[in-house]
């Protein structure tokens, strides 16, 4: 095999990868990502026993078992450029040899969970509910870079949001990525199952206009988004680039979020903290039979 040269498999001088600072004996096979590095150490007080901890910049990294169970807690900060940045690096602790900078002849095979939260456009969604991400729509531009595979089914249901954007957001590309079928199947008992939306900021990406008069609001057209009893459900900023990923790498993943914000009716969650320990209490003990 031809060694990966040094200018594009980046190590720090302990053997680690550049950003996250791991090595492949600090990664779980299970993979817990958060956005905020706080809620690292929240999901990490239920783990029986610590293993590893490192941090370097907003990618923070906890390891330890839960009941037995090997998990890796990890911060990817906010936007699925971060996330190119996570799962690039998660993937080469689990296919790449360091030492040698040559690619494994068996690379480990990853499931990833992301736990966040979210805003809704949908009316009849309360707050606090939870949601599993059956698609993602990605508006941000991340998955042009990576050649996936798409079913027909994706393929249909782009071409319907293409044409709910197009009037108004006809510089948008988006693609759609389905979740892993089992992880929804053994995490997503009695939650909500919908499309996310994965937009590219938090403000006007999002129709939040503070600093001029409303334009045109992108959630007014994802609201007219409809495909064989599918609807976009939420919002957020790293969904589309984790399944998107995980599907380019050949890892399973999928993504869980607590819905803060209901963008129609301007609630917002009072109930947020406890509700998120709820979420993670239950996620980790449905991650034991994965």
């Amino acid at each position: 095999m031809n060694k990966i040269p040094d200018s594009e498999l980046i190590l720090n001088n302990d053997g680690s990868v550049y950003h996250l600072h791991l090595l492949p004996t600090d990664l779980a096979d299970f993979i817990i990502t958060v956005g905020d590095p706080e809620r690292v150490e929240k999901i990490a007080k239920h783990f029986d026993k610590i293993l590893i901890k490192k941090r370097n910049r907003e990618f923070y990294t906890i390891t330890g078992t839960y009941k037995f169970k090997h998990i890796t807690v990890i911060s990817t900060g906010i936007g699925t450029d971060n996330i190119d940045i996570v799962f690039n690096e998660l993937n080469i602790l689990s296919s790449i040899d360091l030492e040698k900078r040559e690619r494994l002849a068996t690379p480990r095979k990853l499931t990833i969970i992301r736990l966040g939260t979210s805003g809704t456009l949908c009316e009849d969604i309360p707050i606090d509910t939870m949601l599993v991400s059956e698609y993602a729509i990605g508006l941000e531009g991340l998955m042009n870079f990576y050649p996936i595979n798409y079913s027909k089914f994706e393929s249909d249901y782009q071409k319907i949001v293409m044409n709910s954007l197009q009037n108004k957001f006809s510089f948008l590309t988006p693609n759609i990525v389905s979740s892993s079928t089992l992880l929804n199947e053994k995490l997503g008992e009695g939650m909500l199952l919908g499309t996310t939306a994965t937009c590219q900021g938090f403000y006007h990406p999002q129709g939040r206009f503070l600093w001029s008069d409303k334009n045109d609001s992108i959630l007014t057209a994802l609201k007219t988004i409809s495909f064989e009893g599918n609807r976009v459900t939420n919002f957020e900023m790293e969904t589309s680039g984790i399944l998107g990923l995980a599907r380019y790498f050949g890892h399973e993943a999928t993504s869980i979020s607590l819905i803060l914000a209901n963008r129609i009716t301007n609630e917002f969650s009072v109930n947020a903290e406890a509700r998120m320990e709820e979420m993670i209490e239950l996620c980790l003990e449905r991650l034991l039979v994965c």
